[in-house]
């Protein structure tokens, strides 16, 4: 083929599609469609309707009034939102750090493919397929200040300085649940550190073997660059997590006491059904998605400019 040839055939205009494949990209568009309108009619439009309601002071009942960013202003001025923010910020850092370094180390010390760490797998992935009421209900009991296993425990090896109340502490009961989340949903985590790392080639531990690296020489010179790249899937999805940990905060304490384990999907809750101001709660719930796009974005370009 000469290059005329070659250059008509890549200056000609694209086959008309047959009658076949015009019926089948039909067959396709309607085949998404039922998604495309549960999409719509469940996220979508929810979404676009919250962020008008944000901008009135709709209690619910009565016509909404528009009142422009007032709700937004409150909010700088609110004592309450600021601690509850506050809150959220020291959970999801605890969480974060905690999940994902243990998650991490699960993963390392599990990687191979036998039948003990196989096993081990399993159980520590077994907590994430609880409901997480089921998982409140079961630390709600081994917190239990009398009678929970913790302290009696803490009691019985002479420990009873340690013996708190942790759910009804302002000082203790946040972190006692960060550690529950953290026990959650650690094992999730773990899989999948297990997936990134089993792509790193294999060659270039024999590389650094022979290069006489120990084994933490191997793991900050091998192992964490090559994992990065999942670390920013694992943190952004923990953040997430951390943030939208209503179901489990609301069993255990409901955001007691004198909200110091509240975090914000907790207060919107509590201000659009307990206090009627749905309109304040849509606010705070457009904050809290800025929020945590911001901070994930923010996680990824930290991360990005490592790998």
């Amino acid at each position: 083929m000469n290059k005329t040839e070659t250059g008509a055939r890549k200056g000609a205009s694209p086959r008309p599609k047959t009658k076949l494949a015009r019926a089948n990209d039909r067959v396709l568009i309607l085949m998404t469609l039922p998604a495309v309108l549960i999409y719509a009619l469940f996220y979508l439009y929810p979404t676009i309707n919250n962020l008008r309601y944000s901008l009135t002071n709709w209690d619910g009942f009565q016509e909404a009034k528009f009142v422009g960013v007032d709700n937004f202003n409150r909010m700088t001025e609110d004592g309450v939102f600021t601690k509850v923010l506050g809150n959220n910020i020291e959970f999801t850092f605890l969480v974060l750090i905690f999940q994902t370094a243990l998650s991490l180390l699960f993963a390392i010390f599990l990687l191979q493919n036998s039948r003990i760490s196989t096993f081990l797998r399993t159980l520590y992935f077994f907590p994430t397929i609880i409901s997480s009421v089921s998982v409140a209900m079961v630390w709600q009991f081994l917190y239990e200040p009398n009678l929970g296993p913790l302290n009696v425990f803490l009691n019985s090896i002479g420990l009873d300085f340690l013996a708190l109340n942790w759910l009804g502490s302002e000082t203790v009961t946040l972190r006692a649940i960060a550690f529950t989340q953290v026990w959650f949903h650690t094992g999730q985590m773990m899989v999948v550190y297990i997936a990134g790392l089993q792509q790193i080639p294999a060659e270039l531990y024999e590389a650094a073997e022979v290069d006489g690296a120990s084994r933490w020489q191997q793991f900050k010179s091998v192992t964490w660059p090559m994992a990065l790249p999942t670390t920013a899937v694992v943190m952004a999805y923990t953040t997430i997590q951390s943030f939208r940990a209503f179901d489990l905060v609301f069993a255990m304490t409901g955001g007691g006491p004198n909200n110091s384990s509240s975090i914000i999907v907790t207060m919107i809750y509590l201000t659009a059904f307990n206090e009627f101001r749905f309109g304040y709660a849509a606010a705070q719930s457009i904050f809290l998605i800025i929020f945590i796009l911001a901070l994930t974005a923010l996680q990824r370009r930290i991360l990005r400019t490592k790998y």
